[in-house]
């Protein structure tokens, strides 16, 4: 959405308990005040305040509030010496990931009681403008749910009468299945009053109603079924957990929702297909504006004034605009490792041979051959080409006799031996062990990395949209709906979809389709997309994958493909140019499994952490609030 000045604010009541102040959202000061009834009578003043909305949808990921919320759950490693505590940490606070921001939920509920009552707007404005407010409220409550739980379900506006008496104003927490409910039916209400428009992104459109019900609805689903492994991650009143019984209920509606956008009932949506190289094409999707794969974005626009500083934090640092900011993200290992080889099978990357001895590569990018084309298109590799220039990743030489030799940063130089002359024996972009700005883990993100000129820049930024829902998401959701359905041909149509995009030419028959199978595609296609975690959530395979423990080299390269696979630390893979004059192998690459020295806290996952804290506040202001299971 463009950057629009605020004309009006509604006012904010605290309901039940703290909320944020509207200036913590607003990106510019309110520039005059109106009347209500003014407001609504013009759609461009209507549009400004459903600007102001827009601008406030809570995302768990994004690119505009930094680049950390990618950091973490072992997918990558943090280059900032400032966040190293993300890896040096053991587990997650109770109060991570919440959100309880009800002076939003008031001005959605008043803008739309608003727009409902409006005498001067014509009829197709009224409905777009409902419509949207509703979209945003419902897309607001999935925010809610799938972190708090069942929650205080409020679709109208409350009043405080300044009597004294607040009992009206305590809600108590509705059901984890009535606020899923609200979020389908709400979808399913709205969804008719809007022209199917593919072309419009940032605004609420037949196809993103119907993909954020496909998702919630698939959410809840498998809340259902699988939080029967976790009863102890319950409420008496059903406020945390849905009944198993359930289950089949919301596989079907999800389903459904994901094949109205497959059919093209929301808009001709599809599979972003515009470049010959597949994992180029993979990257490109999330820079072209005007893909057909995006439904819903949060927009950005250079010449508007709304950028982010995502590839400013993220760019390579040889190749960094101005040699300050860079490097921060680093896949890690564990991830890059996930993507499989081109005949389907998993295996880790050939560092040694069966008698244990190193295998010696000509190009850096030769380990990674054969593998899926998403993971070049995701991950900047070793050598990998960003701006029109190589990425310089090398740990130091490997001599001969077994020793390294290395520095402290690329401008530290050193002869080899035999030699006099200095020259540079480390990468200029690492890895070096707690250089920060350097990838620590061998790899850089890709995906979302902007290769416009100036884009790395403080002043300048980036304005590649962030992809709240996108086509082969849906691929996969009704997928996975299918699968759980007894439809296993039908998940393999759909997965097969996405993964001959990425350059999978043999097809999954229905056979192939198990949970891990599943739990793989979405890891390997939305990495970086703020689905990991509440992935593992709603499966409930948050607390088994990461249980605390250690891990190994062993550990790291075993069981890929499976979905309770262990993953609680961040592991690199380091090149290293072997020095021996006179041999074949010299001047050839070989690769090690390194566990950055900065790692060493674990991720742990506990009952507690699958809903996120309910503040003392708002409890003690609304004892009507039930606090979290095991908390």
């Amino acid at each position: 959405m463009k950057k629009i000045t605020i004309i009006t604010t509604f006012a904010a009541l605290l309901i039940t308990g703290s909320c944020k102040k509207d200036s913590e959202f607003l990106n510019v000061p309110p520039k005059q005040i109106v009347t209500a009834d003014l407001a609504f009578s013009d759609p461009n003043l209507v549009l400004s305040i459903l600007g102001d909305l827009y601008n406030r949808t809570v995302d768990f990921s994004g690119l505009d509030n930094g680049w950390s919320s990618f950091a973490d759950f072992s997918e990558s490693f943090p280059s900032e010496n400032g966040s190293s505590f993300f890896v040096q940490r053991t587990g997650w606070g109770y109060g991570e990931w919440g959100t309880w921001d009800y002076t939003y939920v008031r001005d959605l509920n008043l803008f739309i009681k608003r727009a409902t009552t409006a005498t001067k707007l014509t009829a197709a404005d009224k409905n777009q403008f409902i419509a949207e407010g509703r979209f945003l409220r419902a897309n607001y409550y999935f925010e809610l749910v799938k972190r708090m739980g069942g929650v205080p379900l409020i679709t109208e506006p409350l009043d405080y009468d300044f009597s004294g008496n607040v009992i009206p104003l305590q809600i108590p927490r509705s059901k984890e299945s009535d606020v899923y409910d609200f979020i389908i039916s709400e979808a399913e209400a709205i969804k008719g009053l809007l022209p199917p428009k593919p072309e419009e992104k940032s605004r609420a459109t037949p196809g993103a109603i119907l993909a954020m019900e496909a998702r919630a609805a698939l959410y809840a689903a498998s809340i259902a079924k699988y939080g029967a492994t976790t009863p102890q991650v319950t409420l008496p009143g059903n406020e945390v957990g849905i009944p198993a019984s359930m289950a089949t209920g919301y596989y079907t509606k999800a389903l459904a929702a994901a094949q109205a956008i497959i059919n093209g009932s929301a808009g001709n949506y599809s599979l972003y297909k515009q470049l010959p190289d597949p994992s180029d094409n993979f990257a490109n999707l999330f820079l072209d504006k005007a893909s057909s794969e995006s439904i819903f974005v949060e927009d950005f626009k250079a010449n508007g004034g709304k950028t982010h500083g995502f590839t400013t934090n993220d760019q390579p640092y040889s190749i960094s605009d101005e040699g300050l900011d860079a490097g921060r993200l680093n896949p890690s290992l564990n991830l890059v490792e996930a993507f499989e080889k081109l005949d389907n099978t998993y295996a880790p990357l050939a560092t040694k041979d069966g008698s244990g001895n190193p295998i010696y590569y000509t190009d850096q990018l030769d380990i990674f051959a054969n593998r899926d084309a998403r993971l070049a298109g995701t991950v900047l590799l070793p050598n990998g080409l960003f701006k029109g220039k190589r990425t310089d990743v090398w740990a130091g030489y490997q001599l001969a006799d077994g020793s390294i030799l290395t520095s402290g940063d690329a401008v530290q130089l050193k002869p080899l031996p035999g030699t006099t002359t200095p020259v540079q024996v480390v990468g200029k972009d690492g890895p070096v062990n707690g250089l920060e700005f350097r990838t620590q883990t061998g790899f850089y993100i890709r995906k979302y990395l902007d290769p416009t000129v100036g884009s790395g820049r403080r002043g300048r930024g980036s304005d590649v949209n962030f992809i709240r829902y996108r086509y082969a998401e849906v691929l996969l959701n009704g997928a996975e709906a299918a699968f759980e359905l007894g439809q296993a041909g039908v998940a393999a149509g759909y997965m097969n979809q996405v993964r001959a995009r990425a350059g999978l030419t043999i097809p999954l028959t229905a056979a192939n389709i198990t949970f891990d199978r599943i739990v793989h595609e979405r890891r390997i296609e939305l990495a970086f997309e703020g689905h990991t975690l509440f992935d593992m959530k709603r499966w409930r395979l948050a607390h088994i994958v990461w249980d605390g423990n250690q891990m190994t080299v062993a550990d790291l390269v075993s069981n890929i493909g499976k979905a309770s696979k262990h993953n609680t630390q961040p592991y690199g893979l380091w090149p290293y140019k072997y020095y021996n004059p006179g041999n074949a192998n010299n001047g050839k690459w070989l690769f090690k499994e390194v566990k950055p020295s900065s790692v060493t806290g674990t991720n742990r996952f506990q009952l507690g952490n699958y809903y996120s804290q309910i503040g003392d506040d708002i409890l003690s202001a609304n004892p009507k609030i039930v606090k979290q299971p095991n908390q």
